[in-house]
């Protein structure tokens, strides 16, 4: 937006630029003793000035009604491309697959096939967009265990299967090993250090455009005490906003794998499936962090299951818990061997 071409007094113009501010970004983030300080106007023309900004942009992108929306009336919230994970149902799930922009986070217990489906997105992220990819590598981060790399290279053995779309000879040339790069991430430090100077580097050159981190929980349960949680809380903060600001200067899709944690009932007891009830869990830690999820999924293991859509093994539930444009709903799928297979029955119905 031209500041220039807004509908205000030439002197009121000529003080919001010696102020240096040349975008509409720049001039509704500040509030209006802000303003004021910066361009030295009266409070009724910073109040012109603001009105102006508001006006230009609500031009540009008329309001949408949520019943416009649902009627389909107006284009979605959020257009454009999506990362797809590879199948077609998990896609469905998604509506069009994980979001350039903002931290999807996936929670689950251990071996429910969390650090699987990160592997399978290093590789869709890969692909040209006109199957569902970036044409871009993925930096995944391990903070617990070391990279499974016999089972990434199972999984590119296997592409034929999980990518059919894409042509063979289209496919060979997609030199999948390279365009994966594995950061080890022992404590907290070298973990903040990865996220803000080599991560940055490699989106800038154009060498990434998806961001891995396996698992978020696993240093910041270990180097805090219990008595810490505020301490932990703004390392948190700092670590979320960094993710953020990285997704959003590059449009690239973050995925923070997280682990879980018991829910306590009232008598003080965990609910778990050692006794009577049904184990109930919950995505670690807490508010501080659930606050900077976009996306918040989940995948349990289905337990008493056979198969699902004849696919061996046990089936597991990926779960969308919390977001801003889906709804709550659940799809079944397996870990085969290559990759995450979702299946469009029975379990894509609404969560009770």
């Amino acid at each position: 937006m031209d500041i220039g071409h807004l509908e205000l007094n030439p002197r009121i113009i000529n003080a919001v630029k010696k102020a240096n501010l040349r975008s509409a970004r720049d001039i509704l983030s500040l509030s209006d003793s802000d303003l004021q300080r910066l361009t030295h106007l009266s409070a009724s023309n910073v109040r012109s000035v603001r009105s102006a900004v508001a006006l230009a942009c609500r031009s540009r992108s008329p309001a949408v009604t949520a019943l416009q929306l649902y009627r389909g009336e107006r284009p979605a919230l959020e257009p454009g491309h999506k990362l797809t994970t590879g199948c077609p149902a998990l896609d469905s799930l998604l509506r069009g697959g994980v979001s350039l922009t903002g931290i999807t986070e996936l929670a689950g217990e251990s071996g429910a096939g969390k650090t699987q489906l990160g592997l399978q997105l290093c590789l869709t992220v890969q692909y040209p967009r006109e199957y569902g990819g970036l044409s871009s590598g993925a930096v995944f981060i391990c903070t617990e265990d070391s990279f499974p790399i016999k089972r990434l290279r199972q999984l590119i053995t296997l592409q034929s299967r999980l990518k059919a779309d894409c042509p063979e000879d289209q496919r060979r040339r997609i030199p999948f090993s390279d365009n994966i790069y594995v950061e080890h991430a022992a404590d907290l430090g070298a973990l903040q250090t990865c996220i803000s100077q080599r991560v940055p580097i490699l989106l800038s050159q154009g060498l990434v455009r998806l961001v891995v981190v396996d698992s978020v929980a696993a240093l910041f349960r270990c180097e805090f005490r219990p008595e810490e949680t505020v301490e932990r809380a703004r390392h948190l903060l700092a670590f979320a906003s960094t993710l953020h600001r990285l997704s959003h200067s590059f449009c690239a899709p973050v995925l923070c794998i997280n682990q879980v944690t018991d829910v306590v009932d009232p008598s003080g007891l965990a609910v778990s499936n050692m006794g009577l009830a049904e184990t109930k869990v919950l995505p670690a830690l807490g508010m501080a962090w659930a606050n900077q999820v976009l996306v918040r999924l989940m995948l349990r293991r289905m337990e008493g299951h056979k198969s699902v859509d004849g696919w061996s093994g046990t089936p597991r539930k990926l779960e969308v818990l919390l977001a801003p444009h889906l709804p709550r709903t659940s799809c079944l799928c397996s870990i085969v061997e290559e990759g995450v297979r979702g299946s469009f029955t029975p379990g894509s119905t609404p969560l009770d």
